[in-house]
């Protein structure tokens, strides 16, 4: 992308430092800071949270299950420039590294500085690693720059608004040929009991969730986006799914 240079002449003062920065300063979101300071953003989130049999308790014992699912299509040896989108609890990011080729690297991007902090400690190597405070809805990677995107139980997380502006980065920052991974939820089967059990817990402490129930994540898409293909599966009677888009 191709960005003039202001007038700074024409520019209130006070906007100078913003405007002669190459990026605007990186905010924690207020429907971040509303809705999961308690899981995200306060510090002691980290010290409740990060721990791998509890995020393993969260999904219902699925956490390792998924997990692997999506390094599935990320490949035994993972090869050039892999993104993950937000910071994960639990030792997601962890399995990427040890599957990178000597020649990839890894980007794990995050809103919430505590975020970043946390897995600057979890990692041990992180010579192919970077950890980057971004915002997911306006990243300001290169387009078409990454081989592989990862989304990982983000998106029901988020406002319509942010999830389209985020799946849409996505998009762009990939590579053509290259895949973007969507690990999430996904409304059960009938028989599933978790489509009953999943509702109080979800509308009461994921309040966007429900999205992801009642709307297809394709619908997200950006109007006359360009893919060769898109695979859709669903896992634990449909309570979880994976959409794998191929630029």
């Amino acid at each position: 992308m191709i960005f003039e240079k202001p007038n700074l002449r024409q520019l209130d003062p006070s906007l100078t430092a913003v405007a002669t920065a190459p990026h605007a300063p990186v905010v924690v979101p207020d429907y971040l800071e509303k809705t999961y300071w308690w899981a995200y953003t306060h510090p002691n989130a980290v010290r409740v949270f990060e721990r791998q049999w509890l995020v393993n308790l969260i999904l219902w014992g699925n956490f390792s299950r998924l997990r692997d699912l999506a390094l599935q299509d990320m490949g035994e040896v993972i090869h050039g420039q892999v993104l993950q989108v937000a910071c994960v609890y639990g030792n997601l990011t962890e399995h990427i590294v040890r599957r990178l080729d000597p020649q990839a690297h890894l980007s794990v991007i995050d809103v919430a500085p505590v975020q970043i902090k946390n897995l600057h400690k979890k990692l041990n190597d992180k010579s192919q690693v970077s950890i980057l405070q971004q915002d997911a809805s306006r990243m300001v990677f290169a387009d078409a720059s990454q081989d592989t995107t990862l989304v990982f139980f983000l998106l029901h997380e988020m406002p319509v608004d942010v999830r389209r502006k985020t799946i849409s980065e996505a998009l762009r920052v990939t590579k053509p040929g290259g895949k973007i991974i969507f690990v999430d939820y996904h409304k059960p089967v009938a028989s599933s009991p978790f489509r009953y059990i999943m509702v109080p817990i979800l509308t009461t402490l994921e309040p966007f969730a429900m999205d992801l129930w009642n709307n297809d994540i394709t619908s997200w898409l950006p109007a006359g986006v360009t893919f060769s293909q898109i695979d859709k599966h669903t896992y634990f009677g449909g309570l979880y799914q994976k959409l794998v888009i191929t630029r």
